[in-house]
């Protein structure tokens, strides 16, 4: 069956827009805008697409579009939520994963959403989309079968999850993902400090990461506090002396994984 093709208005031109319009374009939809406060991002973003021009203000009252998306900073959703003006029959979603529907509930729109993409983007790394998760929420019917035609046609792996749900799964995420790679740049101090290639750890973080993903994380966990080895443990705390901050970290951490056993 063929997808249906959509008409699309992005406000936001980070991170997640950047990747999120030219991949609904290229399967067939049409962005035909783009906002954002200043008009330079935006103006950005439209040199990558084929048709869209910048939109200088919230007043979408007249635009030929079907689905608004706010892919803007959280703490931003609501007010242009409130303050966007548009137009009779739209859809309304952002992108987040913390925030519920709730942030939608005084909008002009005829319907609100949420399209979670579950990824970390990057402006100077390609997606590949249908690798990517799109967690889907609306109260309304027709929506979220225009939601998840949406995320079909860019992906397979397209979930409906409650705003419960989706606030335990960015929450997971932030253990899985964010704090993953700030524990990575520690390492890459510590090994820059004394003079060693962070490249060297490499294989080992690749074939953790593959050992987690296959098996269960707890299953596969090794190091000195899986084996209760507590004079290593003592002198990785003296070695961390002069970072306080980084040697509270190690500690609670390695309780952490003494307590769980």
């Amino acid at each position: 069956m063929k997808n249906v093709a959509y008409h699309i208005s992005f406000i936001g031109a980070g991170n997640v827009a950047w990747h999120l319009a030219p991949a609904l374009e290229n399967v067939g939809h049409f962005v035909n805008e783009v906002y954002t406060p200043d008009g330079k991002s935006a103006k950005k973003l439209v040199g990558n697409l084929y048709n869209a021009h910048v939109k200088d203000s919230l007043d979408f009252s007249d635009s030929p579009s079907q689905i608004f998306i706010l892919a803007v900073p959280d703490d931003a959703i609501q007010s242009i939520a409130q303050e966007i003006k548009l137009p009779e029959q739209s859809l309304m979603v952002h992108t987040s994963g913390s925030k519920g529907l709730d942030v939608l509930e005084y909008s002009s729109a005829a319907a609100t959403g949420v399209f979670y993409p579950l990824q970390t983007f990057s402006k100077s790394k390609k997606l590949d989309f249908e690798k990517v998760p799109f967690l889907l929420e609306s109260e309304n019917k027709e929506a979220l079968k225009i939601l998840n035609n949406l995320a079909k046609s860019l992906g397979k792996n397209v979930q409906i999850v409650s705003t419960a749900q989706r606030k335990q799964m960015h929450l997971a995420a932030v253990f899985a993902c964010n704090f993953t790679n700030h524990m990575m740049s520690i390492s890459e101090k510590i090994m820059k400090n004394a003079q060693l290639d962070f490249a060297l750890l490499h294989p080992l973080v690749l074939e953790t990461i593959e050992k987690a993903l296959k098996h269960s994380p707890k299953s596969v966990q090794t190091g000195p506090a899986k084996r209760g080895d507590l004079e290593t443990l003592d002198k990785h705390m003296e070695m961390l002396q002069s970072d306080g901050n980084v040697q509270e970290i190690y500690r609670l951490i390695s309780q952490n994984i003494l307590d769980n056993q």
